[in-house]
């Protein structure tokens, strides 16, 4: 097997030289992730171990270029509790005539 010519790679990526992801979509199976899927681990017993995995419920996915700016859930919740104040306030709906 002949490796890719134009297989490029950083020097300093983790990834080994002959991967070519040149080819690859970013977030492509993204939103079946967040529907929840299923592991199955095959063990050398022959027995099948199932777990049914469901991403949490008020999880929240960050775009790639915002997630550069905050290295943990910390800083950005640091930087959403400064934007608060700044939210226009609710206003309570009453159910009663005017």
């Amino acid at each position: 097997m002949k490796k890719s010519a134009n297989c490029k790679v950083r020097a300093s990526s983790d990834v080994r030289l002959g991967y070519d992801f040149s080819g690859g979509v970013r977030g492509k199976h993204c939103r079946a992730m967040q529907a929840g899927y299923t592991i199955r681990v095959h063990k050398a017993d022959g027995t099948i171990v199932v777990k049914d995995v469901m991403p949490k419920k008020n999880a929240v996915l960050l775009e790639p270029d915002v997630q550069a700016h905050f290295p943990d859930s910390k800083s950005v919740n640091r930087a959403l509790r400064c934007l608060i104040p700044l939210l226009p306030k609710k206003r309570k709906t009453g159910t009663g005539s005017r």
